[in-house]
């Protein structure tokens, strides 16, 4: 009778944290369903270690191909805050494949519709809010691969020569065999059975220390495994053609799955009898090492499917994180209509364009069939302008999202050379820097036949004021052809009347009050007819007389077309 009260205790304490358990996940699986709920079109304030950070390109590192976004466009967009305002992600997976995609426009009729597609799903996603936080809690489930993305944990993969188990088998059938030995020559047998059991021992601690950081990749991949098992109690209709696929796809792994029974087991902790023994086991008989060789082998014969799968998963998150960002667009967005391919790239039309990280932009708009050249003063708005204009068009080539009213426009190979600065390393100066910037744009036009949107900041500002003007126009000139759309930002007005005959004029304007000087950000047609340079030294509290002698150069060279330090040099020597 006593025991069997003992045996009902121990029962019902099981029962008791068996339920414990289940009511504990209950409840942090509600409290992330509602964080998931309130933080869908919020601004995401997430901190990134800097290991994580190093990751974060890794999908797109293994698929490098043409025309992508090159390092000097996406700087000079401050694109790397773009991907951290949009990456609404839970998984490496996921966030990934944004960071892919910001770096990858559609160019051709094919990936046009590749868009078009991924655009529907963005707002299904949208529009579904019980689907898509089931599918949000999936991926938190999912999670991130760690310190490093998990192209490099395949990556990994490959420093491993080809393991083979035969070893392993032999001398755990010698092992064996040594135990059956014992019966008919104990002296005999124990010697046999002792030497193989210490050469198991030493071989599998060496082998055990080689094989651990590899785990980690097959813990990755086995979780994109139950995921894509998981996926299949979903119902979301607009992504059953890719739910059929990863279907087929993780079906291809059973032997990767029955060998990570054994090969995936942690190391023992403190009161767990079970993985305890199951180490001694491993230790003596390389159970885990077996099945470590076998699923090597069913890895490296899958990558493809193991990356198909990776992209299929987080393109769809990355539909998710992009629905979450429109929603966090307090200033409203478009869909973009992108004309089919055409070979002379057509005009752009973009209505209430703004930058996405500003808190109260100033909404512009442009009609642009040919060249566009903007002037205006200093800190006017022209450099935003050609920024907004610049991710505009990239964000609809990637995303299918416009921080805009309307978009029409092509597909176009986008290149800028904006925010460029001297590289130390190299020891290149700023005009160095800034002609091999340029340099890379005509090489594109001259290669490839398909359309070209460029933006240009400040062209060859790094030089004297002669041949900056003369080579500017001349290499503005070259980018005014079929196929090609330029957005060029200037100070020299000189530019404007050289270049009518091939750009429209367009400019930024302010309104001098006082000692305050204030601009509307608004863009206007024709060329800019104010400079505010001189002003802005009286702003910050230069000594009028610098101010009154700037003044007066700068008027007398606009008459007569000649620089003059006045009569004499007291008024250089006062302002030294």
């Amino acid at each position: 009778m006593e025991i069997l009260l003992f045996f009902a205790a121990i029962a019902l304490a099981a029962v008791f944290f068996f339920v414990r358990g289940l009511h504990e996940n209950g409840r942090k699986k509600r409290k992330l369903r509602d964080e998931i709920h309130a933080s869908f079109g919020k601004p995401w304030k997430r901190e990134y270690a800097d290991e994580e950070l190093s990751g974060i390109p890794g999908f797109y590192m293994a698929h490098r191909k043409e025309n992508q976004i090159d390092d000097i466009t996406w700087n000079d967009l401050g694109m790397d805050q773009i991907f951290f305002q949009m990456n609404h992600t839970y998984s490496s997976a996921g966030q990934e494949y944004l960071y892919y995609a910001l770096r990858t426009p559609a160019l051709t009729e094919e990936e046009r519709e590749e868009l078009t597609d991924l655009g529907e799903k963005i707002s299904w996603f949208s529009a579904h809010e019980k689907e898509r936080e089931e599918l949000q809690l999936l991926f938190c489930g999912l999670g991130r691969s760690g310190k490093y993305s998990i192209y490099d944990y395949l990556g990994y993969l490959d420093r491993l020569e080809d393991r083979s188990s035969a070893g392993a088998i032999v001398r755990d059938i010698l092992l064996l065999a040594s135990a059956g030995l014992m019966a008919a020559d104990p002296p005999i047998g124990m010697a046999c059975f002792f030497v193989i059991l210490f050469w198991n021992m030493f071989s599998y601690m060496k082998q055990k220390r080689e094989t651990e950081p590899y785990l980690t990749s097959f813990a990755y991949v086995r979780r994109i495994l139950d995921f894509a098992r998981s996926l299949r109690k979903t119902d979301v209709p607009v992504c059953g053609r890719e739910w059929e696929e990863l279907s087929a796809l993780e079906k291809k792994f059973g032997r990767f799955r029955h060998s990570a029974v054994l090969g995936m087991r942690g190391s023992s902790t403190a009161g767990d009898p079970l993985s305890i023994l199951m180490d001694y086991v491993n230790m003596i008989l390389h159970l885990d090492l077996i099945c470590f060789h076998s699923m090597l082998k069913e890895v490296r014969a899958h990558l493809s499917d193991i990356d198909r799968m990776a992209e299929l998963i987080g393109r769809t998150e990355c539909c998710l994180a992009v629905a979450s960002w429109r929603a966090s667009l307090a200033n409203g967005w478009c869909s973009p209509k992108l004309r089919q391919t055409d070979p002379a790239g057509g005009a752009l039309e973009i209505e209430g364009l703004y930058h996405p990280l500003l808190s109260e932009p100033v909404k512009n708009s442009i009609h642009a069939g040919r060249g566009v050249l903007v002037t205006g003063s200093n800190a006017s708005g022209k450099s935003t302008f050609l920024k907004s204009a610049a991710l505009c068009a990239l964000l609809a080539q990637t995303v299918h999202t416009c921080p805009a009213e309307s978009f029409r426009g092509g597909l176009y190979r986008i290149f800028t050379s904006m925010a460029l600065r001297d590289d130390l390393e190299s020891g290149e100066s700023y005009y160095i820097v800034e002609i091999r910037a340029l340099k890379r744009i005509l090489d594109a036009v001259e290669a490839d036949p398909a359309p070209v949107l460029c933006f240009v900041d400040e062209v060859l500002r790094g030089t004297n004021t002669v041949e900056r003007i003369a080579a500017s126009t001349q290499v503005l000139k070259s980018l005014h052809r079929p196929g090609v759309l330029c957005f060029a930002a200037t100070h020299d007005i000189e530019l404007t009347r050289l270049l009518e005959a091939d750009y429209d004029n367009y400019h930024f304007e302010e309104q001098v009050e006082g000692d305050d000087i204030r601009f509307s950000y608004q863009l206007l047609p024709g060329r800019a007819g104010t400079r505010n340079a001189i002003r802005l030294l009286g702003v910050i509290g230069y000594d009028e007389k610098i101010i009154r002698e700037a003044d007066r150069m700068a008027e007398e060279f606009l008459r007569t077309g000649e620089w003059s330090t006045g009569s004499s040099s007291k008024p250089a020597e006062d302002a030294g």
